[in-house]
């Protein structure tokens, strides 16, 4: 790719915007670790909540997305679509349980729900199983991401790219703490929104160029949907996705809904997402109760309504502001490279052993004008440096807040700890930069994650509302997440990736009920202690509650369960409503017969949006109320 003087000037220019900013709070940020990690517990709900939007747009998400897309038409996305009901879930029943629970990090809150050495046993293994190991392996793949876009558009080699990123990753994750990272994903999420727009524009351009002779967006949007409206992927079980005239046997590119005939595949995409996945598995960024960087956000937030407010913020943006620029820009490659054989063709220096169907995001690019290509290439710094640099930051936070100093120097200045947290920062690059040069594609390390996770999702959802969880039943769930892992695959070599998973979760999720019987119990103080101060709602506390002196009038008002059930409902239904509202008008362009769904959508979306409006109102009055509450108390006490 060609890069003019104009185009090295955004460049510059928007790294300069993003990054000055975070030097001014390193003062801030050394100050103690709640500071470095937390920014204080005073973020606002729209910074956390655009923190969260741009953490998981990567500069592997596009390439993903366009993945899926190449493979498994639009409905491919149905794989991180029924995540809405995880993350609209957390938005109305954990986040204001997490402000709630006072912690540093996620991770503290197990010395403080369970008891005895197992709570300081899971506490601590954690911190190193997920701040080393599934921390620096999505660090692995956001990089090789990199390396691939890196590599398409540049010729960069991989030990480049990497050097590159990490010199200016890691030092102002070291330098900034949680407040620099939150400021500079502020500017990132729109510098990377304008991008892949931008990325869209001008691929729509290309493909009119390419079918109807003549370069216009409109045109060329209205020519793909005629075009992929007649064409389908069929997905060999070993095999490349072949393109095909649509006669029911394969999936129908533009559809949001999978060919159900196609049993195998609808399993993969949607069925086991939508009915299993979301509850079942836990996925960084989309953990069921909440939790990784999410949680950090929560806990960071200044009040139990900016914690709800950003989550929700959060969860609109990422479901319905962003995906349909990477989908059309996915749609626009099968027409411009149509298998993996013309992007090497059109690519000859490239190396071949790094090219595969997400790589047909970067090649893309190859049609930006002058201009747009330093605005593109500022928007890939920012997509990565915005997730490396929550990853570093929160990462540290485990390896430090959650193990060294709960075990290891225990009694040290926080100047002592926010200097470990900076070195910290540098060693889990180091780490991630090695795992991404093993790693082939995203949806390899996607399907890893998932597997691993397999089964430990429900625990981290019924924590919160039955005592009988305990740490043991952590340990079991992740012993056995791991073990199935290896264990299935083995025992069933044919078996598809669905049916492995939903072996998977059912052992995992016996083997800790069993235990949530059988095993110790978590110390009968500690749970009055933890109940006091989050007061969860459900009758799996009701024992612990009578206990604890805590009427249910109480809880009922500080919950209202009810609403968030009405909130939970509501959000969904706005996210998935506007989400394939726009997918239909887009459709609309080259197909007529889309208008009348995009409308119904819409309808949907207004009486939708209407009740979560007003739930949200509600809880937004009662956080306020408690808030008061609290203050006055303090202030007596």
């Amino acid at each position: 790719m060609n890069i003019t003087g104009l185009d090295w000037i955004i460049i510059i220019a928007s790294i300069l915007i993003c990054f000055v900013p975070a030097l001014f709070y390193s003062k801030r940020s050394s100050q103690n670790t709640t500071e470095f990690f937390a920014s204080g517990r005073a973020v606002p709900w729209w910074l956390a909540g655009l923190s969260m939007v741009a953490t998981t747009f990567s500069s592997d998400t596009p390439n993903w997305v366009t993945e899926q897309v190449r493979k498994f038409g639009v409905a491919g996305n149905w794989q991180w679509w029924a995540f809405v009901l995880t993350g609209v879930a957390t938005v109305f029943f954990f986040a204001r349980l997490w402000r709630r629970s006072g912690v540093l990090t996620d991770l503290e809150f197990y010395e403080q729900r369970y008891s005895g050495r197992a709570a300081s046993l899971v506490r601590g293994f954690r911190a190193l199983y997920l701040g080393l190991f599934f921390n620096c392996f999505i660090m692995g793949m956001v990089t090789l991401a990199a390396c691939k876009i890196a590599n398409i558009l540049f010729g960069l080699p991989p030990w480049q790219t990497i050097l590159a990123c990490g010199i200016l990753n890691v030092v102002f994750a070291a330098h900034s703490g949680l407040w620099g990272v939150l400021i500079i994903d502020m500017i990132q999420f729109f510098i990377k929104m304008t991008a892949v727009f931008a990325a869209a524009y001008f691929s729509l351009k290309e493909v009119g160029r390419r079918l109807v002779g003549e370069e216009s967006a409109w045109l060329g949007l209205q020519a793909l949907v005629e075009k992929l409206s007649t064409l389908q992927v069929v997905t060999p079980k070993n095999g490349e996705p072949i393109v095909s005239a649509v006669n029911g046997l394969g999936q129908p590119f533009l559809d949001i809904l999978p060919n159900f005939s196609m049993s195998e595949l609808a399993m993969m995409i949607f069925i086991l997402p939508i009915s299993i996945g979301w509850w079942a598995n836990w996925y960084p960024g989309a953990e069921p109760g909440g939790g990784s960087y999410i949680a950090q956000r929560m806990l960071a937030s200044k009040s139990e309504k900016d914690s709800l407010g950003g989550t929700l913020f959060f969860n609109i943006a990422h479901y319905v502001l962003r995906p349909w620029p990477w989908i059309i820009t996915g749609l626009c490659s099968i027409i411009v490279y149509p298998d993996l054989a013309s992007i090497k063709d059109a690519f000859p220096n490239a190396d071949v052993s790094l090219i595969g169907h997400d790589s047909a995001f970067p090649a893309m690019l190859k049609f930006l004008p002058v201009g747009f290509v330093g605005l593109m290439i500022g928007g890939l710094i920012a997509a990565n440096s915005s997730t490396i640099l929550t990853h570093l930051n929160w990462g540290s936070s485990y390896l430090v807040h959650d193990f060294y100093r709960r075990f290891i120097r225990t009694n040290a200045s926080e100047s002592h700890y926010v200097n470990a947290g900076r070195l910290c920062t540098v060693v889990l690059y180091v780490v991630a930069a090695l795992l991404s040069l093993f790693m082939t594609s995203a949806q390899q390390a996607f399907q890893v994650l998932l597997s691993i996770g397999a089964g430990t999702g429900l625990i981290y959802i019924a924590r919160w509302f039955w005592w009988r969880v305990t740490a043991w039943c952590e340990i079991v769930a992740m012993v056995m997440s791991l073990i199935t892992s290896i264990a299935v695959p083995h025992f069933m070599p044919q078996a598809d990736f669905a049916t492995v998973t939903i072996v998977q979760v059912g052992i995992t999720t016996f083997a800790w009920l069993l235990t949530a019987f059988i095993g110790p119990q978590t110390d009968r103080a500690t749970l009055i202690s933890f109940y006091k101060k989050v007061k969860a709602p459900g009758p799996g506390w009701k024992a612990i509650r009578e206990e604890a002196g805590i009427s249910a009038a109480e809880v009922a008002h500080e919950n209202r369960i009810g609403a968030a059930f009405l909130g939970w409902i509501s959000g969904c239904a706005v996210i998935w409503s506007s989400l394939f509202a726009i997918g239909n008008f887009l459709y609309a362009v080259g197909d007529p017969s889309r208008l009348r769904p995009a409308w119904i959508l819409t309808v949907v979306l207004a009486i939708s949006g209407f009740f979560l409006l007003r739930v949200t109102r509600q809880l937004w009055a009662d956080s306020d109320a408690s808030q008061a509450r609290a203050d006055t108390l303090a202030k007596d006490g």
